[in-house]
């Protein structure tokens, strides 16, 4: 009788263990999850002003200008 006990209260342990251990790794995750989601917004952020910033160089660079000797087939 007293293996049985033992291996009860060896296996509870065990499953407390897990348990905790998951507990952790959904912690983990959902920190995980707002970091990506702040860098994913900052990324997109950038891009917009990355944009915005080369609309103005692209509107004065393209016109009547090569872009290195290939001919733009639209120009003519």
């Amino acid at each position: 009788m007293l293996w049985p006990m033992f291996f009860l209260a060896l296996a509870f342990c065990g499953i407390a263990v897990l348990g905790v251990l998951a507990v952790r790794v959904g912690l983990e995750v959902r920190r995980f999850s707002r970091a990506v989601g702040d860098s994913s917004e900052r990324i997109t952020r950038a891009a917009e002003n990355l944009e915005r910033a080369a609309l103005p160089l692209a509107a004065r660079g393209g016109r009547g200008h090569g872009t290195g000797g290939a001919e733009d087939p639209e120009a003519r």
